[in-house]
This record gives structure tokens, C-alpha cells and sequence, in this order.
């Protein structure tokens, strides 16, 4: 098989991303700090007295505020910070975990006002991945770059905000894997299924602006619109760039 390209983590669900070079995983939880904070939104459904994990449809995403996208992160576990920067935006230090508020109202500069604006951060003692699992997203460039061909445009990894990108894979194995186990590093992960993809991975990173017809390409040229894989971590270990992944 392939090897570790780039690992990527994104501490507030929808909100910013950012690079690793290492990770060290633990069986059945998903990358650390990854969603481990969303943003509920004013007609969001969840449970702030028991918090329990919820579906997507609960928070602000991309997928319906354009601008969420063009966010980078970066999570000092230490101190608890996160810093938050946007092109249109001064840069913000926050914790969530306290400023709420300060986070909140930042990110309405941004939102689409004719959809459910952030109302309130919202935690539970795990990752608010979008599945029931706790999963990890696992991609392949390979495959990142035959759909950039089918869509003669160059495509970015940060649209479709994955955990473990490999390089070395053939275009689309990846959907081969479901029902087995890879080892990537000393982690062994289990894949379970594909990721059906929404219009967030129509959106550049760098200026929001939706400009990838990454849905309809996928679905008339793949007849699905499907890119990477899901997996729940297997057996607890360590990975870091140029690892190497191979099935177990």
C-alpha cells in the first residue's frame, strides 16, 4: 500500500482546520481533538443539560455558511486556546470552553443571515464526528487527483476536511478496504464505509467561494458521490508523516 501524506485535525466541527505531523490514536475514539467542540445553531435540537452526540443538521457547517470554510485553526492543548483566522476577519484567541459568546460572535460576521445563525458552543465527552461512531476519515491523493482530471480543475485536500490523507494508492482502493483493517503506523483502523460528500467540498478554501461541481461530477462520472472512507481505530498507536499503511 501508500503512506502517511498529511494529517489534519478540526478542533470546532465546521469551523477551521489544522495540519499535524503526528497523532497517536486510541482504540475505539476518533483523532483527538477532532470535533471536540460545534457550534449549535439557533434552531439546533441538542441537549445542552445532557449533552450527547448529534448529527450535523444541529450545527453551523459550510455546507450552508460558504465563509466557515476560508477558517484555519490552530489548538494550544497546553493553555486550551484555539486561534481562529478568516480573510475577512481579525485573527481570534479564544477557549470554548468559556468564550462562547466571543466565538459566536465572531462567526455571525460570517454566516449566511438567512440560515439558522450560531447560537451557542456545544460539547460532550467525545468528538461530534458526523457519524454515530467515532470515526476517522481516511483519503487518498491519488484518487483527489483523478477527480480534479474528470473535473479539469485542480482540487484541495481541505475541502473535504479528512483526517489521514496517503500517497502511493491507486485511485479509489480505498472503497476496496471497507470490512477490512489497514495498518497505518502502529494504529490499526477498521474501515467501515464511504463518505458521501455534501456542498462543503464545492467550496476553495482559501476564498469560500463555490466553484467545484464536485457533487455532480462525482455523481455522473462515479455514479456516486462518495470520497473516502470511514474507519474506527482498532487497535490504539502512533502515526506520523511517511508511515507506512498497508492491510492487515
Amino acid at each position: 500500500m501508500g503512506s502517511v501524506a498529511n494529517l489534519w485535525r478540526h478542533p470546532i466541527k465546521g469551523v477551521g482546520r489544522e495540519e499535524l505531523r503526528n497523532v497517536t490514536l486510541e482504540s475505539g475514539r476518533c483523532m483527538p481533538m477532532d470535533r471536540n467542540w460545534a457550534i449549535a445553531h439557533e434552531n439546533s435540537k441538542v441537549n445542552f443539560q445532557n449533552p450527547e452526540w448529534a448529527s450535523c443538521l444541529n450545527f453551523v457547517r459550510a455546507a450552508s455558511n460558504y465563509e466557515l470554510m476560508a477558517i484555519s485553526s490552530f489548538l494550544n492543548e497546553e493553555s486550551g486556546l484555539i486561534t481562529l483566522k478568516h480573510p475577512k476577519l481579525n485573527d481570534l484567541t479564544i477557549n470554548p470552553d468559556v468564550d462562547s459568546n466571543k466565538l459566536v460572535n465572531w462567526l455571525i460576521q460570517i454566516c449566511n443571515p438567512n440560515r439558522s445563525l450560531p447560537l451557542r458552543v456545544f460539547k460532550t465527552n467525545r468528538g461530534i464526528t458526523d457519524t454515530s461512531a467515532q470515526t476517522i476519515s481516511i483519503h487518498t491523493n491519488s484518487t483527489l487527483e483523478d477527480l480534479s482530471k474528470s473535473m479539469n480543475k485542480p482540487l484541495d485536500q481541505r475541502c473535504f476536511r479528512g483526517n489521514i490523507w496517503l500517497n502511493g494508492e491507486a485511485a479509489w482502493s480505498e472503497f476496496d478496504w471497507i470490512g477490512k483493517v489497514i495498518r497505518i503506523g502502529t494504529a490499526e483502523i477498521e474501515i467501515i464505509e464511504p463518505i458521501e460528500r455534501c456542498m462543503a467540498t464545492t467550496l476553495d478554501p482559501e476564498t469560500a467561494i463555490s466553484n467545484a461541481d464536485t457533487l455532480n461530477t462525482l455523481n455522473k462520472v462515479y455514479g456516486h458521490q462518495n470520497f473516502g472512507v470511514f474507519g474506527i481505530v482498532s487497535k490504539s498507536g502512533y502515526i506520523k508523516i511517511n508511515d507506512k499503511a498497508e492491510l492487515v
